[in-house]
């Protein structure tokens, strides 16, 4: 059975206390534009009639419920994440959506996902891969769940390479962002999310851990000026 490391434990309880503000926070630290990006991920997926998407560090549901919204009826989704709070929430809005037949939502973690191999068309993970401790099993994991000729698409923070621009961004992420976080959720976990963007590796080590995965054909595509990316990779 998959144990979490110490650290995967640490992240885990900072996301289970942040829950109950985490969709109104990303609404506010990100301006809205949160939900550009992951309908910008979602039209990157594929699926088939009768097909199977898997969305990992589902969180609240919010791109598990944008696939459900942009796919025909006889497509389902599994969503997980290893955040019991988290997930208690998805579930909750989703039994409150018009797509509550078609979505699960159950707690694992991304180094372990329970279903046999073969099973998805598509793979989505938004803002989750940066808090996974063991990125490369993860990645396997994905991979190994995928059908043949399935793709994962990767939607992250990441470093904008434009020099004003990025001490704009640096600015933000460092000093207002967390200061903003702690006045309505926990002011540590906060501090933890522009932490762990600035120490992901860059696009073309991602890229590469994707290929040591078992990935082919990766791409990524940056978003508003570069401060996130979607990454995809076919099986």
């Amino acid at each position: 059975m998959f144990r979490l490391t110490e650290k995967g434990e640490k992240i885990q309880e900072m996301f289970d206390t942040i829950a109950p503000r985490y969709d109104f926070l990303n609404r506010v630290l990100s301006f809205g534009i949160d939900r550009s990006w992951r309908r910008f991920a979602v039209k990157k997926i594929k699926y088939a009639p009768n097909g199977r998407v898997l969305d990992v560090a589902t969180g609240t549901g919010d791109v598990a419920l944008e696939i459900a919204a942009r796919t025909p009826s006889s497509v389902s989704i599994a969503g997980i994440d290893f955040s019991k709070e988290m997930v208690e929430l998805g579930k909750q809005k989703v039994a409150a959506s018009p797509y509550a037949g078609r979505i699960t939502i159950q707690v694992a973690p991304c180094e372990d996902i329970p279903f046999a191999d073969g099973t998805f068309d598509s793979i989505t993970i938004a803002f989750g891969i940066r808090n996974v401790v063991d990125r490369l099993q993860g990645l396997k994991e994905m991979h190994r769940v995928l059908k043949p000729g399935g793709r994962v698409v990767i939607l992250e923070f990441s470093t904008p390479r434009f020099i004003l621009f990025e001490h704009l961004y640096r600015f933000y992420f460092l000093k207002v962002l967390p200061v903003i976080g702690g006045l309505f959720s926990k002011f540590s976990a906060y501090k933890y999310l522009p932490d762990s963007v600035l120490e992901f590796p860059s696009q073309d080590q991602f890229k590469s851990m994707m290929s040591k995965a078992g990935f082919r054909d990766s791409q990524h595509y940056d978003l508003t000026l570069g401060i996130a990316t979607v990454y995809t990779g076919e099986k």
